[in-house]
């Protein structure tokens, strides 16, 4: 990107993205509903939310497969080299999926390390067993997806998140009518969507292969260089997607734990609906910045304006009976656990202005292809996130969902400073 663009232009390019990360975030909150207005509601949330943090941990390698694909593939030869080394990856996380679940790992990590209740880790135990295919069939997906992105068709992009949604909610009715617990209802919800949507990603991705199995191969990448080129990226989103499982089992420490595992997926899904358009804006600040930052002014300005409206819109939830609506209403919890869901929530309201901060930063980066300061400031969220769930449940002896919140946004806060000074033009 060359020429200036105006706020209304960067606006129209940003809404497509934001409308995927929209329809995605609604996964959260639909299924915290569907399971807290089952059976056992207390022991079925918490479950699901601990079966979803392992879940994301061993598909955290396979989230940047993507982006690997957008920027490597252009020929037959590093197409199949590519989609080989998704195929490796995905044959790594199902074999560690496995090994949780049918090894003594399984009982040193929920009874020994995390300390789970029994009956949460019976569940938690099932829903992983339906969402053994999850993690594969995200690979498997995002490496097509990113064919579709690099070549313009990212309508389809969209559309296949339609497919997920509407599959989603099939397979959590049909569940239902089964009559299986509600963690395992959200699982199977998961896992029928994304495995659908991978098929799905790949029927319309089959002109753009055909394409590329034509156009002959000049210079391939070697397994290495794609190893060279990857590495970095899962590493960061490893970083990232470890700190769930880790809040998850200083969760299982702390006081009332059984209702701070309960309530999380629910403020986590409704912070995530508005940190939606910071995570959405990534990818439309770098494509507008241009290299010569000709725009930054107005990548700049929207992403203030971004940061504000979404925190906004979050603590008007927060701060106001609204909350009693979303919490009661619409996610179905009890007043109980309402009372426990609400702190939490307040504590994360500047969360979606730092999170579009953070993406605003992350894409200065990029667009400077300095990618190494943002594993950095992954780690030292992860670090900063740990080191205050250790000083508040280890020695303070808070609420877990509290400290949970806290953490967040302390983490959150060292990674935005962090970046500062890093993401200038001659850094």
């Amino acid at each position: 990107m060359t020429s200036p663009v105006r706020m209304s232009e960067l606006f129209r390019f940003w809404v497509p993205l934001q409308a995927t990360w929209l329809m995605m975030s609604l996964e959260g909150p639909f299924l915290a509903a569907v399971i807290a207005r089952l059976a056992d509601p207390k022991h079925n949330l918490a479950a699901y939310g601990v079966a979803f943090a392992l879940a994301i941990l061993v598909e955290a390698p396979v989230i940047m497969m993507m982006s690997a694909s957008t920027a490597l593939v252009d020929s037959a030869g590093i197409y199949r080299r590519l989609r080989n080394f998704m195929w490796m990856l995905n044959l790594g996380i199902t074999a560690v999926m496995l090994l949780l679940l049918f090894t003594p790992l399984w009982t040193l990590l929920t009874d020994t390390g995390m300390g789970l209740d029994k009956e949460v880790a019976r569940l938690t135990r099932g829903s992983l067993y339906i969402l053994l295919p999850w993690p594969a069939a995200i690979g498997y997906r995002r490496f097509y997806q990113g064919l579709l992105i690099r070549n313009g068709l990212t309508r389809r992009v969209a559309w296949g998140t339609v497919i997920r949604l509407v599959s989603m909610v099939a397979a959590a009715l049909a569940s239902r009518a089964a009559g299986l617990p509600g963690a395992w209802v959200g699982a199977a919800a998961l896992t029928g969507g994304v495995c659908t949507e991978a098929v799905a990603s790949r029927l319309m991705a089959a002109d753009t292969v055909r394409s590329y199995l034509n156009k002959p191969s000049d210079n391939v990448l070697s397994h290495r260089d794609i190893m060279e080129f990857y590495l970095p990226l899962a590493l960061t989103s490893t970083i990232a997607l470890a700190v769930q499982p880790m809040v998850t089992f200083f969760m299982g420490q702390a006081r009332f734990s059984l209702e701070s595992l309960a309530v999380l997926p629910v403020v986590n899904s409704l912070v995530f609906i508005f940190r939606s358009p910071g995570l959405s804006y990534q990818e439309a600040a770098i494509t507008m910045l241009g290299r010569d930052w000709n725009n930054f002014r107005v990548v700049r300005n929207f992403a203030i304006l971004l940061g504000v409206g979404a925190t906004c819109g979050l603590a008007l939830i927060a701060w106001t009976p609204i909350s009693t609506v979303w919490l009661r209403t619409v996610s179905g919890l009890t007043v109980e656990l309402t009372d426990f869901a609400l702190r939490p929530i307040r504590i994360l309201t500047l969360m979606p202005m730092l999170s579009v901060m953070l993406s605003f930063q992350r894409s200065l980066l990029v667009a400077r292809r300095k990618t190494g300061p943002v594993t950095w400031a992954s780690a030292i969220e992860v670090a900063g996130i740990l080191t205050v769930l250790f000083i508040t449940i280890r020695m303070g002896d808070w609420v877990g969902a509290t400290a949970a919140a806290t953490a967040f946004m302390v983490g959150r806060l060292m990674s935005n400073i962090f970046l500062i000074g890093r993401t200038g033009k001659n850094s």
